[in-house]
């Protein structure tokens, strides 16, 4: 069997990637799209059924020379044979046994068959294949070191009786959970921080109560060399959708390794404030990144506002921006949040016509209903620093954009009281805190304190309105990361 033999149907396909999926040129080569379904089938773990033996009505017959190539520096022949052996344990280089061709066929329409069932001709190709391909790609894991019994030694080295409940290792923490023998000592547990830290040789440790008799937490740093990276891959997934969430986020994972995520139009506004190499800029692209890969334009509008010209550049041409690009211009930033301030009186007006609540019902029930519309403030200060009545519309949006579908996400690395007053901090009730060199900074972003004792790099405690604060691992988003996103929701 020197050649491979799709179904008509198989054919049809390939034909609507290539054209819809690739946004090829007319005459582009069929293999690439057969090459793709072959590694999207090589990704799953059992083994493709002999029901793809049958390919009538014949559509496609491809030689193999077109599918490895026919040239020494080109020919993928050995290659495939030798993945094809140890995908199913056999030797295909061995004449007397030669099963290639067949299972070549067999992957191939698989893998399209994959693709017929998840990928639709209206959504991205490229972020399909991200999703089903690159996002189930394991990190190697890091150097692991269990601090449970150097931790037992420095409690008794500090007079503190306890006994481990539990310990978990997260990516960049672990927490275990103690039993003190006496109530008492958890005052003395708490004023032991720096000792234990410095007998561990850890960075500060924190504790928690989790609710259980007697037991507190103790979340130790881990070595650096055995931090785990929580990357967009892993948490893409995670995303929440309808129904469930009608602006799903998901920031990254907590200690127990569990992904971290809430519904934007719950928050309903939100603060991200760190200081500089916290994490602050890559959690704004999880956020964003989260919120376009499950929103169209017909649900999400965007409005960018970037003071430093510079984060938020790679979304010029977004198709969700209210503008072409993101606005650097704190004069023309201050304009547009007073237009905002007007849409929302026209969608309240709106509502009090039709007799709804708020958007959500609106979109529900109606197909006239406006977009989401979320504000991202990527420097707070700059703006306020330059134009302090922009507090005004900042204030009234926060006061009442919830009911008409509006919402911010405003980020700083000066959380103070000049950027932040009292009145727009008690209207924005959810809180992103990245580490912070004050108490006194982590008590403006958080009304307490902990985030001066967080690691940076997306280390960060989150507060959402009517949950308990989590200690969160923001998910890294990388350039390339950010590219995937927007392909094909440009404008």
């Amino acid at each position: 069997m020197s050649k491979v033999y799709i179904s008509e149907e198989d054919e049809l396909l390939v034909r609507k990637i290539l054209r819809k999926g690739l946004l090829a040129e007319e005459r582009e080569p069929k293999w690439k799209a057969l090459r793709l379904a072959l590694a999207l089938s090589f990704a799953r773990a059992e083994p493709p059924s002999e029901d793809y033996d049958d390919y009538r009505p014949r559509g496609g017959e491809y030689a193999w020379e077109q599918l490895l190539g026919k040239e020494p520096e080109v020919n993928y022949e050995d290659s495939y044979r030798a993945v094809l052996s140890v995908y199913h344990n056999l030797d295909l280089f061995d004449a007397a046994h030669d099963e290639f061709g067949r299972l070549l066929q067999r992957h191939i329409r698989r893998g399209l068959a994959e693709i017929r069932k998840g990928w639709r001709e209206t959504h991205n190709f490229y972020e399909f294949l991200y999703q089903e391909l690159l996002s189930r790609v394991q990190v190697p894991d890091a150097v692991e070191t269990d601090l449970s019994g150097p931790l037992m030694g420095a409690l008794a080295e500090l007079g503190i009786a306890a006994q481990i409940a539990k310990s978990t290792v997260g990516p960049r923490l672990q927490s275990v959970d103690l039993v003190l023998a006496d109530a008492t000592q958890l005052r003395t547990l708490q004023k032991a921080n720096e000792n234990l830290a410095l007998i561990l040789g850890t960075g500060p440790i924190s504790f928690s109560l989790p609710g259980t008799p007697r037991t507190v937490t103790a979340h130790i740093p881990k070595p650096k060399d055995a931090w785990h990276t929580v990357t967009w891959g892993q948490i893409v997934s995670q995303v929440p959708d309808e129904p469930d969430a009608h602006l799903g986020v998901c920031l990254g994972m907590d200690p127990l390794g569990a992904a971290v995520k809430f519904d934007l139009t719950q928050a309903p506004h939100l603060l991200v404030a760190g200081t500089t190499n916290s994490g602050k800029s890559v959690t704004l692209h999880a956020i964003l990144g989260s919120l376009l890969v499950k929103s169209g334009t017909d649900k999400l509008k965007l409005s960018l506002i970037d003071p430093k010209q510079v984060e938020f550049a790679v979304y010029k041409g977004l198709a969700h921006l209210t503008d072409e690009s993101p606005i650097t211009d704190m004069a023309v930033a201050k304009s547009h949040l007073d237009e905002i301030v007007n849409d929302m009186g026209e969608r309240e007006a709106k509502l009090a016509e039709l007799g709804f609540k708020n958007l959500q019902e609106w979109r529900k029930r109606r197909t006239d209903a406006p977009p989401y519309h979320v504000v991202f403030i990527e420097e707070l200060a700059d703006l306020i620093m330059q134009f302090p009545e922009a507090e005004v519309p900042l204030v009234r949006l926060a006061q009442k954009g919830r009911a008409s579908g509006i919402h911010l996400v405003l980020a700083t690395q000066r959380p103070d009281s000049v950027t932040l007053s009292g009145l727009l901090r008690t209207n924005v009730p959810s809180r992103v805190a990245l580490s912070v060199q004050k108490a006194s900074e982590s008590r403006i972003i958080l009304d307490d304190s902990g985030a001066e004792l967080l690691l940076g790099q997306g280390d960060a405690l989150v507060k959402i309105v009517g949950e308990e604060v989590r200690r969160v691992q923001c998910a890294f988003v990388d350039n390339s990361d950010i590219k995937s996103i927007i392909s094909g929701r440009r404008s």
